[in-house]
């Protein structure tokens, strides 16, 4: 009794110190993903490491994993670049990230982040076009601006969006958020796979595993962002096929 007693212990602490040593790496692999084109995975020009997100703004665990990409951007200053993923069966969020996108390039994109996390969290009270305008109008009074009339009258923006959109099938995005932390040479999926935590807690420690990896780890000067459904049981959004 005594010897099983043992070795169950001993079980349960090997189990305990793999978890623990698990937690933070950048192993260059992470789960299995469904991936496809992933030269789609690399930094832009100019950085060693960056953080990749596809996402859309009606998706629960997309709003659960903004905090986490923000902070990560913020404590490591490595590059948050976002791609707008919008599902078919939420309705508003094609144009949701089109407002988005006008923020950035006509005010600021440090308003555009504003605007994302104010949009995440108030998702319960968006549920049409309407909604959207309503919420977005108001939004803009509040930060002392009025909302044009037209927000993209010659389509440019809506191009944008639909080019993050074409990215992401590319690489045969699979579910919504998802984070993957990459280098020059590999790419680790923290958010994504129908295997694996998805926990957006793990993107600041897998950064920071990934910048010990890399030589020469400066980044420049940050934070920066560039933006370019069946719910799981785990909240995130997967696509319908």
């Amino acid at each position: 009794m005594k010897i099983r007693s043992l070795l169950a212990c001993l079980a349960l602490s090997a189990t305990l110190s793999i978890g623990l040593s698990a937690e933070g790496q950048f192993l260059g692999n992470g789960p299995r993903d469904k991936f496809r084109d992933t030269s789609i995975l690399r930094p832009p020009a100019g950085s060693k490491i960056a953080i990749l997100v596809w996402e859309d703004l009606g998706c629960p665990a997309c709003a659960r994993a903004h905090p986490f990409e923000l902070e990560a951007t913020k404590q490591s200053h490595v590059l948050l670049v976002r791609r707008d993923f919008p599902l078919e069966a939420h309705i508003w969020t094609f144009q949701g990230a089109v407002l988005a996108r006008y923020i950035q390039d006509k005010i600021s994109p440090q308003l555009a982040d504003q605007f994302r996390s104010d949009v995440f969290a108030s998702q319960s009270l968006i549920s049409s076009k309407d909604d959207l305008y309503q919420f977005t109008s108001a939004w803009f009074q509040k930060h002392g601006r009025k909302m044009p009339s037209q927000i993209d009258p010659s389509g440019a923006l809506a191009k944008e969006v639909n080019a993050d959109l074409e990215l992401g099938k590319r690489l045969n995005i699979g579910f919504t958020p998802t984070v993957v932390v990459v280098t020059d040479k590999a790419y680790q999926v923290v958010c994504g796979t129908a295997e694996g935590a998805n926990d957006p807690a793990q993107i600041l420690p897998v950064v920071k595993a990934a910048l010990a990896t890399v030589s020469g780890t400066a980044q420049k000067t940050g934070p920066k962002t560039l933006a370019g459904g069946v719910r799981s049981p785990e909240g995130r959004q997967a696509l319908r096929r």
